[in-house]
This record gives structure tokens, sequence and C-alpha cells, in this order.
């Protein structure tokens, strides 16, 4: 009895110590909006209603239009592609499955560096276009301006789709069948079962899908500036890098993080009543129907469709324009620094991820309560946030830091220390790691909660500390979901483009923002290798969720 009892106190103790770790990470997440929140106010009323009067309405305009018109690309392409690989069989189905997840391989500045160079009016698609139809100059014929809200709605739209089509099609696959065999023998059609029946249920899925896809539509930077839409994302850059206004730039960042919180709420709100959505018995599913061959082809290219245009088309340009660059000059040293460079943070900021998400997950899990889900709802808020928003935010906590470093040592030593936070890459790894604590915190909870309770009572009637109980028994047990936690998150870094943009040292470049400087100055092939790599890189955490696809769909139907 004396063992158990200090048994029982040790594991309090060293429960205790991990919340307080885990407070301390949320306190970090949340300094930089603090700090945005004090440089906004240092901004006077006259600039304040200076960038009401110019900067806010046109960017805040275009912001809405940009969010509106992505919703609806990405509710009905996710919806109806959803649909169909779940409710038809054909010939081609299974390879749809997972071929509609390859546009998450494709950033969405990718996506616009590519097409801007592929539509180009002197390109060789317009230039085949018209030579089909007989006019020799883009002055007699040449297609609308890709650089337009209207190009920028629809390339965003054709790589973020697969956001709403994972969790449709996942609603769908669990909706019970009995549902649906009723209304067919109502004499309802198949296709007014989807507007009638099914569609209604998975409302709760396409929210939560639309809702991430803004929030990726909101964090890009580099595809609306290449297409002319001036976004708020965009005026703050601009705002900070061009005019050099910080206060003013962390005013449009706050209003800009106004935005994400009513896409949060909306997004709460729409699936307040997703249990209503799935049957708990689920005797069984959508009974899959078969259709013609002829059919089937249809169905097939109509599925097709948006992953060629999201994914196959820049794959193949980038491909082609790679080899093109290789046999012309070689692989330059360059690429070789930005392939170091790039996987050096991207590595740091996921060890500093996956570390501090194992505390917040594992204090939840030893100290359940209130307490511990708000530390880690706190701590996954900075996913939620554009990267431009958090790289002001870091920027203004990491400077403060700076120049106390530099007084003091000024003061008590004689010598200058420099930048040592935002001049070292420390700033960009600190902006990565809040931006994407959220996967990595959320992945290995969800990993801890298959680990029976049981385990931890029995190290517990041991003798086992609470730290020791993780390092022998919840560690060993959680490597697939911290691996699966770790893969998401570097590839998130290494397609990150805001943070890194705003944040890294002089004359440090990755491979996101050697793009993005080539690009804006036109030179699309001499940024092709670096394009390439990236997509190549992104291509592993859609092998993860095909795999997990494959998994779901094998559900009796």
């Amino acid at each position: 009895m004396a063992i158990s009892t200090a048994a029982v106190r040790s594991a309090r103790h060293s429960g205790s110590g991990w919340l307080t770790v885990a407070s301390v990470i949320a306190f970090v997440v949340v300094l930089p909006i603090g700090g945005l929140l004090l440089e906004a106010a240092k901004g006077s009323a006259d600039l304040w209603g200076h960038l009401l009067s110019t900067t806010l309405p046109v960017a805040l305009v275009d912001t809405i239009i940009l969010l509106a018109g992505v919703g609806l690309v990405t509710a009905a392409l996710g919806t109806t592609t959803a649909w169909l690989v779940t409710a038809y069989e054909f010939p081609g189905r299974r390879m749809l499955e997972w071929a509609l997840l390859l546009p998450l391989a494709v950033p969405t500045y990718i996506i616009a560096y590519t097409y801007l160079d592929i539509l180009h009016p002197i390109g060789s698609v317009q230039g085949a276009i018209r030579w089909l139809l007989g006019y020799d100059s883009p002055r007699q014929f040449r297609l609308p301006d890709t650089r337009s809200m209207i190009g920028c709605i629809l390339l965003l739209g054709f790589v973020l789709y697969p956001y709403v089509y994972i969790p449709t099609r996942a609603m769908f696959l669990t909706q019970c069948g009995n549902l649906i065999d009723a209304a067919r023998t109502l004499g309802i059609s198949r296709r007014a079962v989807f507007w009638r029946v099914a569609l209604p249920l998975a409302r709760p899925a396409v929210a939560v899908g639309i809702s991430l896809a803004l929030m990726e539509t909101l964090n890009d930077i580099g595809a609306a500036e290449f297409l002319g839409v001036r976004t708020l994302t965009v005026s703050v850059y601009t705002t900070w890098i061009t005019r050099s206004d910080l206060p003013g730039a962390a005013q449009l960042a706050l209003a800009l993080l106004l935005i994400v919180v009513a896409l949060v709420a909306l997004e709460r709100w729409a699936r307040r009543k997703q249990h209503y959505a799935t049957d708990a018995r689920r005797s069984r599913g959508l009974t899959v129907q078969r259709v013609s061959r002829p059919k089937g082809m249809l169905l097939f290219l109509a599925g097709l469709m948006p992953v060629l245009l999201g994914f196959g088309a820049p794959a193949f340009y980038l491909t082609a324009e790679a080899w093109k660059r290789y046999q012309f000059a070689g692989l330059s040293s360059r690429i070789i620094d930005e392939a170091f460079n790039t996987i050096i943070l991207a590595a740091l900021a996921t060890i500093a991820t996956i570390v501090f998400g194992l505390v917040v997950a594992y204090a939840t899990r030893v100290r359940p309560g209130a307490k511990s889900a708000m530390l880690l709802r706190v701590s996954s808020m900075g996913y939620a946030a554009p990267g431009t928003v958090i790289a002001i935010g870091v920027l203004i906590v990491l400077d403060g830091f700076d120049g106390f470093i530099n007084r003091t040592a000024t003061a008590w030593f004689g010598f200058s220390t420099g930048l040592i936070f935002i001049g070292s890459g420390i700033a960009v790894v600190y902006a990565l790691t809040v931006r994407f604590l959220a996967i990595s915190a959320g992945g290995i909870e969800a990993g801890l909660l298959r680990i029976p309770g049981s385990l931890d009572h029995a190290a517990s009637s041991l003798g086992r500390s609470q730290t020791a109980t993780f390092l022998h028994v919840h560690l060993p047990l959680s490597k697939a979901a911290i691996s699966a936690a770790a893969l998401l998150v570097f590839v998130d870094c290494v397609k990150e483009l805001p943070a890194t943009l705003l944040l890294r040292p002089l004359n440090i470049e990755t491979f996101a923002t050697h793009l993005y400087g080539e690009a804006a100055r036109g030179t699309y092939e001499e940024a092709s290798i670096a394009a390439l790599a990236i997509v190549a890189i992104s291509i592993l955490p859609v092998i993860l969720l095909s795999r997990v696809g494959r998994a779901r769909s094998s559900i009796p139907r």
C-alpha cells in the first residue's frame, strides 16, 4: 500500500511538470500575437485612417471575392469528385480515389508560377490554338489573361479542392445506406439522392473542407501576387517590405486575423450537428452503382480533369523545364545550397514542432481536464493564422529580445551581439514551429488515444513516474503517429513561403524563396528545378493519405 501511495504521488508530481511545460509552450505560441497587438497600437490614428481610406477597402474586397470564389470552386469539385468515386463503379475508379489527392502536392504559388508560363500569350499552348484557328499573331487571338481574379480563383480551386474531397468522401463512405436505399425505393433518381439525401448529410464535412481551403487561400502570398490580386496578405507584405511600415502591416495583419477567426467560427457553427451525419450502428454503407462502359469512360474523364489541371499539367511542365535547364547548365551549386538550407530549416523546425507537440499532447493524457484541453487549443491556434501574420509577430518579439541582449552586452561587456535570433535563422524555425504545432499535437494526441489506459495504471502500480511511463511505454507505441506527424510537418515547412520569405537571414535562399524571386522577375525557367523538388517532396504526404483512403474504402458497402 505504501508503494502504491508513493507511486500515485510521483505520478501526480510528474503530471504537474508536464502541464507546466505545456503552459510555457502555449505562452510561446501566443507571444507573437501579443507582439502583433503591441506593434499595431504604436500606429497613430492618422495611419489607421489612411489604411482605412486607401489600402484596406481594396484589399478587403479582393480578399472576400477570392474567398467566395475559391470556396465555390473547391466545394463543387470536392463534393462531385467524392460522390463520383463513392457512388459509381467504372473503369479507373480505384486509380481516381488516390489520384484526386495529387493536387495537394502542388503549392498554390507553384500552380500560379507554372500556368503563367504555360498560358503565356506567346507560349506553346496559345500558339497551338492560334495555329489550329489560322491566326498568326497574339493580336488576332489570345486567351483571357491569367493575371486576373477569375484566373486566381480557378487555379487555387484546382489545387485546394482535395481539402473538401477528403472529408466529404469519408462522410459518404460512412453514411447509412438504409437512408439512401429508402430514397431509391421511393423512385428518386441517383442524381436526386445526391442533392436531397447524401449532400445534406455531408454538409458538416463540406464546411470543414471549405474552411481549410479558405485558410490556405488566406495564407497564400505568391499566387495572389503573381496573378495580380491584392489580398490582405499581399497588402501586409507590401506595407511591411515596400513601405517599411511595420505598425501599418501589423494593423492589416490584425484585420486578416479577424477574418481567420470568423472562418473558424463559421466552420464550428457548420459542424455543430455533425453527429447527425452518420449512423452510429452503420449496418452498411452506400451501395455502389455499376454503370455502362461508355458512361463509365465519361465519368472517368470527368474525374481525371481536375487531376490533370491541378497536378498533371504543372508536373509535366516542371519536369520538361527542369530537364532543359539541366541539359543547358547542369545542376548549379546554388540549387545545392538551397536544398541544404531548405532541409536544415525544415528539419530543425520539425524537431522543435514534434518535441513541443509531444509535451502538449502527453500533458492532456496525464492531466486530463479543462486546463490541459485549453492549452492544447491555444498551442494549436498558430495553424489557423496565416504565415504572414505569424512572421510579423515573431519579428516583433525576437527583435525585442535581440535589442535587449545587444544593449546588455554593449553596456556590460563593451561589444555588440548583433541580431542573434533574426540573423541566424532561429526566427524562421520559431515561426514554422508556431505555424505547424497543431499538426504535431493533433496527430500525436490521436496516437496516444489508441493506447489503453490500463498500461498507465500498470506502470504506476510498478512505481514508474509519468515521465518513465512516457519513455518506456507511450513513446514506443506512438512511433507511427509521431512519424506521420513529422512527415506532414516537414513537408509543410518545405512548402511554406510567407514565413520563410519574410524572416530568412540575408543571403539565405530556400527552394520556396528562390522560386518566388525568379517568378517575380519573370525568369520561370531558372526556378523549374526548385519547383520540381518542392512538388516531389510534397508527394510524400499524398502517398500517406492515399493509404489511409484505401483503408477507408475497404469498409464493406
